[in-house]
């Protein structure tokens, strides 16, 4: 998400230094109402527009699968991967809070 902020403030900077235009589209969605006001006050807080919050998450969705490839898993992690198989009714946090507690109680 950091990264998507810098490319957007390079962006803005390169927009207003070369005097690019930039096509923008008008798009019309349909949205609960409780979630466009949820929506709305986050944005307020970050002092950013809905449209720009709803641009740079569809950037996300949308990006290519290259970032994919910089977390590809080292060979130990692939020899492991699939070798470990647990009960589809396995609780993770009920585990994990049982561990914890036995180490910090």
């Amino acid at each position: 998400m950091l990264i998507v902020f810098y490319v957007h403030v390079l962006k803005l900077f390169f927009v207003n230094l070369f005097k690019i235009k930039v096509m923008n589209t008008k798009l019309t969605l349909t949205i609960e109402q409780s979630v466009i006001e949820k929506a709305k006050k986050y944005a307020r807080n970050r002092e950013r527009s809905l449209s720009d919050l709803i641009e740079n998450y569809l950037k996300v969705l949308t990006a290519d699968d290259e970032s994919k490839d910089e977390t590809e898993l080292s060979p130990t992690l692939k020899a492991l991967k699939g070798s470990f198989k647990i009960s589809k009714d396995f609780d993770y946090k009920k585990e994990l809070t049982d561990r914890l507690s036995e180490k910090y109680l």
